[in-house]
């Protein structure tokens, strides 16, 4: 999986990671990694374009949820397997993330999104101007 990041000012400094590829188990802790490097760069406000992100497993997810913890000022913890996935879970129902938001997920990314219940977890955007302006 590629990472590349940009920034676009709204209301507030939104910081875009543009994914492309696949998001699985050889590739999530890039995602965390490159969450927690931004975080720790000042940015609070993140936008996960996913135009080009062709695949996400469950590995994927997790690194969805613990970069929503993350940019909620939440300690990762290095929970492994079943656990980690088990934590999505129970942290599904906390209401829609307001710091961290998807841009324009493919079909069968967002069909994945859906299954797992994170399309009420995450808002998601098929506008770029309008995503930014949702901050």
């Amino acid at each position: 999986m590629d990472i590349t990041a940009s920034q676009k000012q709204g209301k507030v400094p939104v910081t875009i990671l543009h994914l492309s590829g696949a998001l699985d188990s050889a590739s999530h802790e890039q995602l965390i990694h490159r969450a927690k490097l931004v975080y720790q760069e000042g940015a609070r406000d993140l936008l996960l374009d996913m135009s080009g992100l062709t695949f996400i497993s469950s590995a994927g997810i997790t690194a969805l949820h613990k970069t929503a913890l993350l940019f909620r000022g939440v300690r990762l913890l290095e929970e492994e397997g079943w656990e980690s996935l088990r934590s999505v879970d129970r942290d599904r129902d906390s209401g829609v993330q307001k710091h961290v938001k998807l841009l324009n997920p493919q079909r069968e990314v967002e069909r994945v999104l859906e299954v797992v219940g994170f399309k009420a977890f995450f808002e998601i955007h098929t506008d770029l101007e309008q995503a930014v302006a949702s901050f």
